[in-house]
């Protein structure tokens, strides 16, 4: 995988997020409350609300138009709901953040 470096963990607020637009998508990086890190595809699968502006809490974002809880491990909607969106690897060294893109692009194929 090629990484590519798209800042430092300090630039995301706690229990905030971070968009990175790529050709394919809006990514939103997010940063928990217990300082972990997660990047997923910044549309809600249920009316493509813009999970960036939603509530973190533990490892999920509430979305802000219809309260669809997403899961910032896996990309799937919790509870009753159904659907998922993208996770992105990333990785985290010391505070450094990158992302592998190479995984949206044979996705978007």
């Amino acid at each position: 995988m090629n990484w590519h470096l798209i800042g430092h963990i300090s630039d995301i607020p706690l229990r905030g997020s971070r968009c990175i637009k790529t050709p394919q998508m809006t990514i939103a990086v997010f940063r928990t409350g217990e300082e972990e890190v997660y990047a997923i595809e910044n549309r809600c699968p249920h009316k493509g609300g813009p999970l960036s502006e939603g509530i973190v809490h533990g490892n999920a974002v509430t979305c802000p138009l219809h309260n669809w809880v997403i899961s910032l491990e896996t990309g799937k909607a919790l509870g009753a709901d159904d659907g998922a969106v993208r996770t992105i690897p990333l990785r985290n060294e010391g505070g450094t953040l990158y992302i592998a893109l190479e995984s949206l692009v044979m996705a978007a194929e």
